[in-house]
């Protein structure tokens, strides 16, 4: 356990604080006269959540502490964050995100989670692309602007632009990861055809040569 795994499994903890400040809408608290309701505190815990997503990155490159527990860790605890976040935001009244449009981010992800599966059991792995993370920091701004524009009406119009933006970035992503896959596993097929068929070629051969 070192401190960019530390700052994954905080981030995993953010979930739950999250759901409940959007579910239950509080707290409403009033701080040196200014009032801080509960939209304020799920963006506040949201961009907290966002920071260690690139913090943990950061320290465990530039520290060398890449392991097998964050590799694995990082992706679930930004697909727990995301889908938290829709998914009790389509609860919430006024309903502020339509259902369909979160059943596409969500299946993305999900999509995106068994591909790489398949993958590593493959023995490659699909990076992440510009376009993948391009639509996480779309996702995290489109949330902040859902929850803000509950309260503040002039966000509202922003709020559902950034969302199609979201929907339409993870659709093409998903394209572009099963592209990806497609291609690797195209090729990883065709060398295991290929192998197949020398070494049938070379039994033959040696059949033939034994009298």
């Amino acid at each position: 356990m070192n401190l960019p795994n530390s700052l994954t499994i905080l981030r995993i903890f953010f979930v739950p604080l999250l759901v409940v400040v959007l579910l239950t809408r509080e707290p409403n608290v009033e701080l040196w006269g200014i009032a801080v309701n509960f939209e304020i505190w799920g963006v506040l815990i949201l961009l907290l959540a966002a920071f260690t997503d690139w913090a943990d990155g950061y320290l465990a490159r530039k520290r060398g502490e890449v392991t097998t527990l964050g590799t694995l860790l990082d992706p679930i605890a930004d697909k727990l964050l995301i889908s938290a976040a829709f998914i009790s935001l389509v609860q919430t009244q006024p309903e502020r995100v339509p259902a369909w449009m979160v059943v596409i981010i969500i299946g993305r992800e999900f999509t995106v989670m068994g591909l790489r599966s398949i993958a590593s059991a493959e023995g490659f792995t699909i990076a992440a692309s510009t376009l993948g993370k391009t639509k996480m920091v779309l996702q995290v701004i489109a949330v902040c602007a859902l929850i803000l524009g509950a309260k503040y009406t002039v966000l509202h119009q922003l709020s559902l632009l950034l969302l199609w933006l979201v929907v339409l970035s993870a659709i093409a992503s998903a394209v572009q990861y099963f592209m990806k896959f497609w291609t690797k596993v195209d090729d990883r097929v065709k060398q295991r055809r290929l192998r197949l068929r020398i070494l049938a070629r070379r039994k033959k051969q040696q059949d033939v040569a034994t009298p």
